[in-house]
């Protein structure tokens, strides 16, 4: 933090040719036509007639305007204008002379990359192998903790996850996923169906979310079914575009017939944010 003005980090400039004016001790320092204000005289060369002249006795500056002590006359030269900028500053290294010895780590903000280093632990690694994990990627995955016996007919059914084998966030609650940031969400289901009614007019599983409802299963009993099954298993998945707090369910509908279909353990509801 500077209080006053911020000085100039490492800017070395020379200033365009001063034409002297006789008896004039006033001038203006100009790089490439536009005016220039060094930080102070102290980080100016100035060399007349030759000889390189003191700071603050033998000339001023303020602002733009560099002034002698004394008016100069026909036939003086004003050699040369250096200004130093601020010589504490190393201004910008060349390409290829920063070591990762040199970066102090944890960084915090890659505006450029979009990559943002604000996380409490470790957000994304990539080993020697280019392996890239991100351990904090929300993602679940969970089962029924018991059967979900007879499910309603004419009526969608919310499928009931009472067991959560990976919960990264803690995002999934009651038989629900809500979505922590808005992104695109890779959604899957995995269900196994047990004693399906044969004179059902149809089923049909989707993932349903906040923007929309995605059928992963839609089955005519009568077009595969002779007579009731015991088992019956399949699986479907998703790229769904959540916003932030959007929720997603995976849910049954059971069209005509008989309230008897139970949905099995062994059936799995998953997600994982993509990006």
């Amino acid at each position: 933090m500077y209080i006053g003005k911020t000085p100039t980090v490492g800017n070395f400039q020379v200033c365009d040719a001063i034409s002297v004016v006789n008896g004039q001790a006033a001038y203006t320092l100009q790089v490439g036509g536009t005016n220039v204000a060094p930080e102070s005289a102290n980080h100016m060369l100035v060399s007349l007639n030759g000889i390189l002249q003191k700071p603050g006795s033998s000339f001023t500056i303020s602002g733009s305007t560099m002034t002698f002590a004394s008016n100069l006359a026909t036939g003086d030269v004003i050699d040369f204008v250096q200004i130093l900028g601020n010589v504490l500053d190393l201004g910008v290294p060349s390409d290829g002379t920063v070591t990762s010895a040199k970066i102090t780590y944890p960084l915090t903000t890659f505006s450029s990359t979009g990559i943002d280093d604000n996380a409490t632990s470790t957000a994304i690694t990539i080993d020697s192998s280019g392996n890239i994990t991100q351990p904090l990627q929300p993602s679940f995955r969970v089962q029924p903790t018991s059967e979900q016996t007879n499910i309603s007919v004419d009526a969608w059914n919310t499928i009931a996850f009472g067991t959560e084998a990976v919960d990264t966030g803690s995002n999934f609650a009651s038989n629900t996923f809500t979505a922590p940031v808005t992104g695109t969400y890779a959604l899957s289901g995995a269900m196994y169906l047990q004693s399906l009614d044969s004179a059902a007019s149809s089923y049909q599983v989707q993932i349903h979310t906040s923007n929309d409802s995605y059928s992963i299963l839609v089955i005519v009993p009568a077009q595969l079914l002779s007579a009731d099954t015991q088992y019956y298993a399949f699986a479907g998945a998703v790229f769904a575009d959540m916003d932030a707090n959007d929720t997603a369910i995976l849910r049954i509908y059971q069209e005509g017939g008989t309230a008897q279909t139970d949905i099995n353990v062994s059936s799995v509801f998953t997600g994982h944010l993509l990006g």
